[in-house]
């Protein structure tokens, strides 16, 4: 064998106990849980045959606690980058069959490389997260490395969309990292994400709780709001991956994708016509109005299961990428409370730091009432939805199906915070309050006075309504672009939406502003 041979023969040799992993028994292991390898799940989530490894021989440097009789090509994370629908994207896959995917100092610095790489290239970022957490032989420079992640992260949000699916464990410092990307997904029943686990806590606080119960993909939708969409298993978070890079643009200097479609930009939405009921405290679903609306009634609807009174998510609008906010009659009458102002805000942040336009649908009798809001800080988290609004400048699209009271009329992407094209349907009421409460405060003492108190109440009531439940006053005073039949929502968005697309705003120099956190 010649000495080109045996160095092609060595090369061959390395790359496939990179390519090996933890080695058969521990892949079996992992199968065995419903889970796939890291290039299994890389191989799913990118297009056939586009990726190309980075670091496929990076090793550990430690030599404590016999680490040094234990080398494995890769150090547990692969890393690279390869394109979906023809996209480039970067990312790392976190291999649990090497070192149970421990976080050490050279697995930090693959991840941190390619958090550089797709940087430097405008490019989307995705993590699969499954790792036992910090190596702990490694001490010190594994809690480095993780640092590195975290700024690196920080310094990406905003300019590209940053991705993690978590496929598997994800405990202690590990969790920051997701936290701070944009989109977090789970897998129900294999993830799991905590700060402190089951025996800490018990040790601790003396509470006894599950890693299901404590941290798992249903927990987290449902009661933390912590990630965005839940899979059944591996192949749903990497479809779901691939969906939501479709509707993204690459990084914050382009705009939102546009995709033709086939649905009539003129399309009416006859459906429309009858979904607000006569009752208006009659609760509807919301739903209705933003599948009729966009394009082939597709929405992606981001944290589905959290603070369900307000609905966010993707669609397409005459082929361009939108976000859409709602306030959900289903559930609190639409009232926004602490969670539904911080999901929202959030997203709406989202949308306008990579060019997203908004389409915000507004039916909300107001801020929920209660103690526990007002001493969980209503005030305070009520105001990042305020914020996000007013600071957002791509373009503000504001439909009123029915009720719009008080400062959440404000709230909602109001002409007075800046909303570009704002209109209402007939069965809009835009007031300080319901007509109960308005006539109950303003009429007291003549409803007291009168010989039937009862039906005194009932006569200002109507009056009220009359007077203020109709979209008619907002509109002459123009802060409302028209009065639109529910029908025409779709043919009117779309021509908005076109008007504005080339739409710029200056705000005054800053570092950046201090939204109320």
């Amino acid at each position: 064998m010649s000495a080109d041979d045996v160095r092609v023969e060595e090369l061959r040799r390395r790359k496939a106990q990179a390519i090996a992993g933890g080695g058969q028994a521990r892949v079996s292991a992992q199968h065995s849980k419903g889970k796939l390898t890291a290039r299994e799940r890389l191989d799913l989530l990118l297009d056939d045959g586009s990726f190309m490894e980075v670091d496929p021989l990076v090793e550990h440097r430690c030599r404590d606690f016999d680490m040094d009789r234990n080398v494995i090509p890769g150090d547990g994370v692969v890393c690279g980058h390869g394109t979906i629908g023809g996209k480039t994207v970067y990312c790392f896959a976190q291999d649990f069959t090497v070192y149970g995917g421990s976080l050490g100092e050279m697995h930090g610095l693959k991840i941190c490389k390619i958090l550089d790489m797709a940087l430097k290239t405008g490019s989307p970022v995705i993590g699969l997260n499954d790792s036992g957490g910090a190596r702990i032989q490694e001490g010190v420079a594994s809690l480095g490395s993780y640092a590195e992640i975290f700024f690196r992260n920080v310094r990406a949000s905003g300019v590209i969309p940053q991705i993690s699916v978590i496929m598997g464990p994800c405990a202690g410092g590990a969790v920051y990292s997701p936290a701070i990307t944009d989109f977090v997904i789970m897998v129900d029943g294999t993830s799991h994400m905590f700060i402190t686990g089951p025996e800490v806590i018990k040790t601790v606080t003396n509470e006894e709780v599950s890693f299901e119960d404590l941290g798992g993909a249903s927990t987290h939708a449902r009661k933390s709001g912590v990630t965005h969409f839940t899979a059944d298993d591996d192949e749903e978070a990497l479809e779901l991956t691939r969906e939501l890079i479709s509707m993204l643009p690459s990084n914050n200097l382009q705009k939102a994708p546009v995709l033709p479609t086939m649905d009539p930009i003129d399309r009416a939405c006859d459906r429309l016509q009858s979904l607000v009921p006569d009752n208006p405290k009659e609760p509807y679903d919301i739903i209705v109005a933003i599948e009729e609306t966009v394009d082939d009634g597709a929405f992606l609807e981001v944290q589905s299961e959290y603070a369900m009174n307000i609905v966010v998510g993707f669609a397409r609008l005459g082929g361009h990428t939108i976000g859409v906010v709602a306030n959900q009659p289903n559930f609190l009458a639409g009232c926004l409370d602490i969670d539904a102002s911080i999901k929202a805000a959030r997203f709406v942040r989202f949308c306008d730091s990579f060019n997203i336009p908004l389409l915000t649908f507004v039916d909300v009798p107001g801020f929920l009432p209660g103690a526990s809001q007002e001493w969980g800080g209503i005030i305070r988290h009520g105001a990042k939805l305020l914020y996000a609004y007013a600071e957002a400048t791509v373009p503000k699209l504001t439909v009123i199906t029915r009720k719009a009271y008080g400062g959440a009329y404000d709230v909602m992407s109001s002409k007075h915070i800046r909303g570009d094209y704002n209109v209402a349907w007939p069965s809009a009421q835009l007031a300080v309050m319901g007509a109960e409460g308005a006539v109950q405060i303003i009429h007291r003492r003549r409803i007291a006075s009168s010989g039937n108190p009862e039906q005194e109440r009932e006569r200002l009531v109507d009056d009220y309504e009359d007077t203020f439940a109709n979209p008619y006053r907002a509109a002459s005073l123009g802060y409302l672009d028209d009065v639109i039949q529910p029908s025409e929502t779709r043919i009117v968005m779309v021509k908005a939406l076109g008007a504005l697309l080339e739409k710029e705003e200056v705000r005054p120099a800053r570092k950046h502003g201090n939204i109320p956190l």
